[in-house]
């Protein structure tokens, strides 16, 4: 690999997940990740902009930012890139009224949508909602519509929380996908569109800008296809086999977002 500097060279946007980067979720709120709270200030501090881009899909943007707030990081709402008031933005320009298989915690997002007489499905992490029922219901309203239409709020394999791995949207975006011989419209990472309206919000360039994530497929592949940078975090939901990743290489293993802030002031925006 190039030394750090011709890696990071000319930098100037920084898009940080939140899940796995900054904390991990569980019980009483989950824990933020050693250093990870400073690393945010420091970063706030330096020239370079900040943007938080995730697909947290049981949580509304309000509720992710108190509990950010709450661990001790310097974040505001609209700092923050989240899947379900992008989803709300499309479900109204195409004038489409969703069945939601959401967990409830998200549930509020979706308050100015029509969700009568659905005519697509949205489908989110559900956690326990994810029952024989709920997802055999969002089956049933695919198969009646004479063009199904799925929409996917990422589409995660899993994720980590304190009391280990947890299963994410995408397989059981997979199970509808299968059963009803359809493709999702995936919202969140790693949609190219997903990242363009971050990048766009930060107003820096792709090739300004760099992701640091914990997913080597939703994070760094995204980002990577999108013609940015990305550093993958040895924290989350990280694996020893990602560093050797049969499609996606990062430009960086790091151990922790406190490595990547320190490597991105020493090094980026030259």
């Amino acid at each position: 690999m190039a030394a750090w500097g011709e890696r990071l060279a000319g930098v100037r946007g920084v898009l940080l997940d939140i899940s796995g980067v900054l904390y991990d979720g569980g019980e009483g709120g989950g824990a933020a990740i050693a250093g990870s709270v400073e690393a945010v200030a420091r970063l706030k501090r330096s020239r370079l902009k900040v943007r938080f881009c995730t697909n947290e899909s049981q949580k509304s943007r309000a509720d992710l930012v108190g509990l950010l707030q709450w661990l001790g990081f310097d974040v505001s709402e609209g700092e923050v890139t989240a899947p379900a008031p992008a989803a709300c933005l499309i479900l109204k320009q195409r004038g489409l009224r969703p069945h939601l298989l959401v967990h409830d915690g998200v549930r509020s997002e979706f308050d100015q949508i029509d969700t009568s007489n659905p005519n697509c499905v949205v489908i989110a992490d559900a956690g326990e909602g994810f029952s024989y029922q709920n997802m055999n219901k969002a089956f049933q309203v695919l198969m009646e519509l004479e063009n199904p239409v799925l929409f996917s709020l990422g589409k995660g394999r899993y994720y980590k929380e304190t009391s280990g791995l947890m299963l994410d949207v995408g397989p059981y975006m997979k199970a509808l996908e299968y059963a009803c011989g359809i493709k999702a419209e995936v919202v969140g990472k790693p949609s190219p569109e997903f990242f363009k309206s971050a990048l766009q919000e930060m107003g820096v360039e792709a090739h300004e800008a760099i992701m640091i994530g914990d997913d080597i497929v939703g994070d760094v592949g995204g980002a990577q296809r999108c013609g940015m940078r990305a550093l993958q975090v040895r924290t989350g939901k990280f694996r020893p086999s990602d560093e050797h990743h049969p499609e996606v290489k990062a430009d960086g293993y790091v151990d922790n977002l406190a490595e990547a802030v320190g490597l991105l002031l020493q090094h980026a925006d030259k």
